[in-house]
């Protein structure tokens, strides 16, 4: 086979080498533009877990670089005058320009053509000849540009300012500092890849980097300039820009790239030309060498054609990207958002910080390192106080005269198992279970305030006294066994109502006895089900009058909280979303119009309710339909308008506002908005949302992205998934009913004899 590799990078190199292993007879030829001494880059960031891929794959090449390779286990975060220090990461460093030298030696010596100086462009005529092209031409490639029509390339510019600077400044560990200026926040992402060089990244806002005057220097003002912002750290040491390629100015914006195809007849592309990962996650070259092993493994292969191979390639390595890339937006958007983490504390901003990717999480900090860990643990459980270390699940928690036990909430759960409304021996058996199992709060399913306002006729609903005696069973014997409180969740299901239980047909009309349904237009959920009533003033009076007496009824039934349900597309979540809102009168149009409604409704519900006792809203914090419906700072004001209502806590959910809405789900994939809420406000909030082990639960709580974690599907088969967690975690704090001790101990005990053999073996 005869291939040309065009650009010399870490990907082409170990393209062409992978390949010569594997077909020693292959013709292959890497045609790169620059000259071989040239680099423009500094340090190269590994994992431990990278070198040990790269060992697999060419033991030779993997020990000349591991000998060159400087290794460091700490992340310093320099933040207010405070340094925080973690260990256990296991990164290891390299200088560019040396690892290109080691692959092109390799290269040459397993019979590579290397051809510098070699100006391809997007003419690729002179490799007419050629079996196969493999594109490794960068960032910024011409060959996909030149076929963007096959390759479809999605390339994203995002928000921040940064350069790639070099410093003799030797850093021991991985470090972050953040610096305040006049003009805002800047801050560097520094490590050593050699005994006497560091790479020094500098980023900040675009506004911070407007008013710092960025824009009108060269590459040795900048250089000059950002040597006085972080003076402190550099010892004295200079900053150096090896990027003269470039005239003016080398800062950049990063652009996310990814590819819809990644083949085009006998053209491939090949790390950077086909996807980019942010440098905050230090992954571009591994995700390079990784497609470079399994482009070799394809075509070499005897079990396949090469172009079924070539779609596998294509497949596999895309979903790959994609884990990473999703990675890398959120580290992105955390520092894009630093705003909302500065009045962190050291601890929990460097918890924040070394978490925002969702890849390392509460756990594997223990391991890396416990004792940093059982820091974090004693300062969010004490605040102030010292305290014993304590897993942040089971740190106690307070809302107006609400006092939680912990942070862990039986999420809403629709049971469609009552009779007009009326909880039953089943609802009593259901709420009974899990308040007596481990979890601070537990809320109802949602419940209705008038016989027309259920989804389902298996709704439950607070709309008689009948209700109210029901309830107040259920509420009393929560309070006679546990220390569990008890919400309500008040609800108006509007256009998605009058259909069939859950397991019959999700948003399915009844097949008889339908009711009339309301909503802010005349607009059907879809083709099959009823219009809504056009609300007019009377039905507004009317249907606020019923949510009132709902609430009045939840403090005789014995709640401790009410939650108003302003989501998933019911009533009034109908009127804060333009998909369903279309009124021209004065609550539709504007956000602010469209929240004229919900909000009168919340504001008369907590006149009712007492001023000692909380009350929640529960909002969707995004429709999930691009360009028509409402996002994350829509919801944030959403937020602020409740909050200054009265509201206590915010309940982010997301979506189920549009049957057109497209959800990118994953696990916590709704955590985000919690995030943003919670840290652009200031204000309480819950993560729900696919969180299903205490994991989640910790790294929510401890990095300030949401105050609650509420867990629903995790509940419904076990009612006692916080003692277990309890056990799981040795923690021996948790409210456990008397009658339950000896199997919490037995439990308890049990994990532990696993988790010792297991740490054995």
């Amino acid at each position: 086979m005869k291939i040309a590799c065009v650009g010399g990078g870490p990907a082409g190199l170990y393209f062409a080498i992978s390949m010569k292993l594997r077909d020693p007879d292959c013709e292959i030829v890497v045609h790169e533009r620059n000259r071989p001494g040239d680099t423009f880059g500094w340090g190269v960031v590994f994992s431990d877990q990278t070198m040990d891929n790269l060992a697999a794959n060419d033991p030779v090449s993997a020990r000349t670089i591991a000998e060159s390779l400087a290794h460091w286990d700490d992340i310093d975060v320099h933040f207010r005058g405070t340094v925080e220090t973690s260990g256990g990461h296991g990164f290891c460093g390299i200088g560019r320009k040396h690892l290109l030298n080691l692959l092109q030696d390799r290269a040459r010596e397993l019979g590579v053509g290397l051809h510098f100086e070699s100006e391809a462009g997007d003419d690729l005529s002179r490799f007419a000849d050629a079996d196969m092209i493999v594109a490794s031409d960068g960032l910024n490639s011409k060959i996909r540009t030149a076929h963007a029509v096959s390759f479809k390339p999605d390339i994203e510019t995002r928000r921040n300012k940064f350069i790639w600077l070099g410093t003799h400044r030797v850093f021991d560990a991985f470090t972050f500092i953040f610096t305040e200026t006049p003009h805002g926040w800047i801050w560097a992402h520094a490590y050593r890849f050699d005994d006497r060089t560091s790479t020094f990244i500098v980023e900040c806002a675009p506004e911070t980097w407007e008013a710092l005057g960025f824009g009108a220097m060269d590459q040795d003002e900048t250089c000059r300039a950002c040597e006085t912002l972080f003076a402190d750290w550099l010892d004295g040491e200079a900053l150096m820009s090896n990027a003269r390629h470039l005239r003016g100015s080398a800062w950049l914006n990063f652009p996310r790239v990814l590819c819809a195809t990644w083949v085009h007849d006998n053209i491939v592309l090949l790390g950077d030309a086909a996807h980019t990962a942010h440098f905050s996650i230090g992954s571009g070259t591994k995700l390079a060498f990784e497609d470079a092993i399994m482009l070799a493994d394809v075509l070499t292969s005897t079990e396949k054609p090469i172009a079924d191979g070539l779609v596998d390639y294509q497949e596999a390595r895309k979903v790959e990207v994609l884990k990473l890339q999703s990675a890398a937006r959120n580290s992105t958007e955390w520092f894009e958002n630093l705003d909302r983490y500065l009045r962190f504390e050291p601890k929990q901003f460097a918890y924040s910080l070394l978490t925002r990717s969702q890849r390392i999480s509460h756990e594997n900090l223990r391991e890396r390192d416990p004792d940093w860990l059982a820091g974090v643990e004693s300062w969010f459980a004490g605040r102030g106080r010292k305290v014993d270390p304590r897993p942040p699940m089971f740190a106690p928690f307070a809302l107006r005269d609400m006092r939680l036990d912990n942070r862990v909430v039986v999420s809403p759960m629709c049971m469609y198992s009552a009779t007009d409304g009326m909880p039953g021996a089943f609802h009593q058996v259901h709420y009974g279970a899990r308040c007596m199992g481990g979890a601070g709060l537990v809320y109802t399913e949602m419940t209705n305030v008038s016989a027309d306002a259920r989804i389902t006729p298996g709704c439950t609903g607070l709309y008689t006294d009948d209700h109210v005696a029901a309830w107040r069973k259920i509420t009393d014997f929560a309070r006679e066994n546990g220390h569990a409180r008890m919400a309500i969740q008040l609800s108006h299901a509007g256009r998605k109502g009058s259909t069939k239980i859950g397991w019959e047909g999700y948003d399915v009309p009844l097949d008889t006895g339908n009711w009339p349904i309301y909503g802010p237009s005349a607009i059907a959920w879809d083709q099959d089900n009823q219009t809504p009533v056009e609300m007019d003033r009377d039905d507004m009076i009317r249907i606020k009058a019923d949510f009132v007496r709902a609430t009045e009824r939840a403090l005789q039934a014995g709640f401790d909280m009410v939650e108003l349900h302003c989501a998933h597309g019911y009533l009034l979540s109908s009127f804060i979303t333009p998909l369903s809102n279309q009124r021209t009168d004065e609550y539709g149009g504007s956000l602010e119009n469209r929240l004229r409604y919900p909000l009168e409704v919340f504001e008369a519900m907590r006149a009712v309710w007492p001023a000692d006792k909380p009350m929640a809203v529960r909002l969707s914090a995004t429709d999930w339909v691009t360009g028509q419906g409402i996002d994350g700072d829509d919801s944030v004001a959403v937020a602020r308008a409740f909050r200054e209502l009265g509201a206590d806590l915010i309940d982010v959910s997301a979506g189920q506002t549009s049957p057109v809405a497209r959800p990118v789900y994953g696990r916590m994939f709704q955590t985000p908005f919690s995030d943003q809420i919670r840290n652009s406000l200031d204000c309480a909030t819950m993560a729900v949302g696919n969180i299903y082990e205490t994991d989640h639960v910790n790294s929510i709580l401890a990095a300030g992205r949401a105050d609650l974690v509420a867990l629903a599907r995790p509940h419904l088969l076990d009612p006692n998934w916080t003692l277990r967690a309890a056990a799981e975690l040795a923690w021996k704090g948790v409210d456990v009913p008397p009658q339950y001790l000896a199997g919490f101990d037995q439990l308890a005990r049990n994990l532990q004899r696993a988790q010792q053999t297991e740490f054995r073996a």
